[in-house]
C-alpha cells in the first residue's frame, strides 16, 4: 500500500523535473538559432538530465514510492515531467523571438 509521504514525495520528483524540463527547453530555445538543433537538443539532452537527477532524487535521497518496475519509472518520473515541462514552455511561454530584452549596453 502507497502511505502519503510516498505519495508527496512522487510529487516532488515530478515536479522538480517539470520544472527543469521547462527551464531548459526555455534555454535552449533562447540559446539555438536553428530548429533543428532545439529539436535535437531538446530530445536527446533533456530527457538525459531527467534522467540522472530521477535516479538522484529516488536513490540516495528516496524519495518516492516503488513504481514495480524500470518503464514504469521512466514513464513517471522522466517521460511525463518531459512532457509537461516542454508543453509549458512551447504552449504558455512567448516564443524567445517575441521577447523584448532591454539594452543594457552603458557606454561609460
Amino acid at each position: 500500500m502507497v502511505s502519503v509521504a510516498d505519495l508527496v514525495g512522487l510529487t516532488v520528483v515530478v515536479g522538480i523535473n517539470a520544472a527543469i524540463a521547462a527551464l531548459a527547453t526555455r534555454f535552449i530555445r533562447v540559446r539555438l538559432d536553428t530548429q533543428w538543433g532545439v529539436a535535437l537538443y531538446i530530445a536527446v539532452l533533456v530527457p538525459t538530465v531527467l534522467f540522472v537527477l530521477t535516479l538522484v532524487t529516488t536513490g540516495p535521497i528516496g524519495l518516492g514510492p516503488d513504481l514495480g518496475g524500470a518503464v514504469a519509472v521512466l514513464g513517471v518520473a522522466v517521460v511525463l515531467p518531459f512532457a509537461l515541462g516542454v508543453a509549458f514552455d512551447y504552449f504558455w511561454m512567448p516564443a524567445p523571438e517575441e521577447v523584448e530584452l532591454p539594452d543594457t549596453l552603458r557606454e561609460s
